[in-house]
């Protein structure tokens, strides 16, 4: 075992090396957004490119990872999984292409809203009958005063509350005779009268704003409330891309606040309703396909798995293993340079190493992909604070045999596949300086998880987040390190 200690010992070196920091590199062109370096540092030298920034020539793609980064909920939260809320949805795609035709507006698009608000479920209810109801989740004042349905409130839940009765009882025929009578007084819950009234409300809206991206945005958020937000944006009918993607703490800040200040799904309504669009698609070219993509989504409380797969995702198993991975520099060092990245490591980060014959600096860093995308959140949050900072990293990567000895100590740890033993995950303590920190943080980790870059989850004391291979597109920042 000591001759192991002496052989891994030379991590230490490495770690020691990059301590001693400067950062480098050449100005990227006028106008375009950019990675920041800290203020008033002589040797941060020049900021580079960022690669999650808004390009209108890359909407589409931009769209496109939206989509798949809010995925996600769709598959954990499904009644039943997606398979099955796939299954409840289909049955209605005769009429949702007629109200589709009606609204004018692409059919796929109002089905992915069903399976968002109802999952296929005719008698969904959000709270009582003056809520949101329906295959469609109506609200009654919406649709008494606006799409010109017949509501009727009172017989409504009265009817409800009776519906839940003969449902205890296991008496099916009765309820279904209720139900009838329900749609009778209250066309939110008639499937097709409650699809023609949102195709009503689809035709306004698309009216009001003059596009069909808005207009559905506008059935989460209000049709006031985002003309509100372009009023703000200050240009006239933009994509929601262009007003979701242009829009960050330090541009266009109003409507950054302002979408924020929402605090539901406003913000990432119309990302849900392509993500699915997406899945009902899946469901009708590869079921298989989806069934393995659904193993993948719910197997953690957040989409690591999907980013990193267990079986096509190299871990480390023992300190050697990962001690050749430093040699071969498939892992590098986290620098504990906060005035210059952002970010400080935890003293006590591999404080477990003596306990396999390892030193702590072997657990003091990441894949270079990962280790990029931390520079970047800690870049980035702390431009976004004016200045705070740093964030606290209390992990980094592992190996199978530290991990051991992490979950016989701490209870939230995973006994299963972990992706610190792949070097792809890093965590970073909830402790900020400042409120103003916490919501940089937090805008920057939603917007990464937005663009499929980053899953995160939030744990008692650390923010979890797992790293997308395509966080190569940051590594310029690694050559910044000197």
């Amino acid at each position: 075992m000591r001759a192991r200690v002496a052989v891994l010992a030379g991590v230490l070196v490495v770690v020691a090396v990059l301590t001693a920091l400067a950062l480098r590199g050449d100005a990227p062109a006028p106008g375009v957004a950019v990675v920041p370096t800290p203020a008033g540092e002589p040797d941060a030298g020049q900021p580079i490119p960022d690669p999650f920034a808004y390009d209108p020539d890359e909407e589409d793609a931009l769209v496109r990872r939206a989509a798949t980064g809010t995925a996600h909920v769709l598959y954990a939260r499904s009644p039943g999984g997606a398979a099955a809320t796939t299954a409840r949805v289909a049955r209605w795609r005769p009429q949702v292409e007629a109200a589709a035709k009606q609204a004018g507006v692409d059919p796929d698009l109002l089905e992915g809203l069903v399976f968002l608000e109802s999952a296929g479920r005719e008698d969904a209810m959000a709270g009582d009958t003056e809520g949101a109801v329906g295959l469609t989740q109506i609200l009654a004042e919406t649709a008494q005063n606006l799409l010109g349905m017949h509501v009727d409130v009172r017989r409504s839940a009265r009817l409800t509350r009776r519906i839940g009765r003969a449902r205890q009882h296991a008496s099916l025929a009765r309820a279904q005779s209720l139900q009838r009578q329900r749609r009778a007084v209250d066309e939110r819950y008639d499937p097709t009268k409650a699809l023609a009234g949102t195709a009503r409300y689809l035709t306004i809206a698309r009216r009001e704003l003059g596009r069909e991206d808005l207009a559905f945005v506008s059935y989460h958020m209000g049709i006031g409330n985002l003309q509100d937000v372009l009023r703000a944006y200050g240009e006239e009918r933009p994509s929601y891309a262009r007003v979701y993607f242009d829009s960050t703490p330090d541009r266009h800040g109003d409507v950054q606040r302002r979408l924020a200040a929402f605090g539901d799904d406003s913000s990432t309504y119309l990302w849900k309703i392509y993500a699915a669009r997406d899945i009902m698609r899946l469901s009708r070219d590869d079921p298989a396909a989806l069934g393995r993509l659904e193993a993948l989504q719910t197997a953690k409380n957040s989409a690591e798995e999907v980013l990193h797969p267990l079986d096509r995702t190299p871990r480390f198993d023992t300190p050697l293993a990962l001690k050749l991975a430093w040699d071969d520099g498939a892992i590098r060092a986290l620098p504990n340079a906060p005035d210059i990245t952002g970010l400080a490591r935890d003293r006590r980060m591999g404080e477990l190493a003596q306990r396999v014959d390892a030193p702590p600096g072997l657990y003091r860093g990441l894949r270079p992909e990962a280790l990029a995308m931390a520079l970047y959140i800690g870049a980035q949050t702390r431009e976004y604070a004016g200045g705070q900072g740093p964030l606290i990293v209390t992990s980094t990567v592992r190996d199978t045999a530290y991990q051991q000895q992490l979950t016989s100590r701490n209870s939230e740890a995973t006994h299963n596949y972990s992706l610190h033993t792949t070097g792809w995950a890093f965590d970073v303590a909830r402790i900020y300086r400042s409120k103003r920190q916490a919501l940089a943080f937090q805008f920057v980790l939603d917007r990464l998880q937005v663009l499929d870059a980053i899953a995160w989850v939030r744990e008692p004391a650390a923010i979890h987040i797992a790293v997308s291979s395509d966080a190569k597109s940051l590594l310029p920042l690694l050559e910044r390190l000197g």
